[in-house]
């Protein structure tokens, strides 16, 4: 089965990591580090995009709703509907953070930041 723009619903992680992603001016923003998966429901919980360091010296992570990416084969990378300013603006986190308690302080931050309907209710 195919998603709305033609895409396959499955990927390996593995090729998801390290693709780059891009903002709504169509500006590289970062690439794709890590995805954050919830075992007890099964969902993604989000997308770990890194963006704003210089080899890994000062680099943020920042938890990016899965559903706010969409796969542009032009691009060869991700989408989001975001701006700069909300990008800028939006939690950032150190890796360790991202996943402690659980990851829900950032996935729920993240949620609420970009208005993105959770997954979880």
């Amino acid at each position: 089965m195919t998603t709305q723009t033609g895409h396959t619903q499955a990927i390996a992680a593995s090729r998801v990591i390290g693709t780059s992603v891009y903002n709504t001016e169509g500006t590289s923003i970062g690439s794709i580090e890590d995805v954050m998966l919830d075992k007890m429901t099964n969902g993604i919980m989000f997308a770990v995009i890194g963006f704003g360091g210089f080899l890994g010296i000062g680099e943020k992570y920042h938890a990016i709703p899965w559903a706010s990416l969409d796969y542009d084969e032009d691009k060869g990378g991700y989408v989001v509907p975001f701006s700069k300013e909300q990008l800028r603006a939006a939690p950032a986190y150190s890796i360790d953070e991202l996943s402690g308690a659980d990851g829900e302080v950032a996935r729920d931050e993240s949620y609420n930041y970009y208005k993105v309907t959770p997954y979880w209710h």
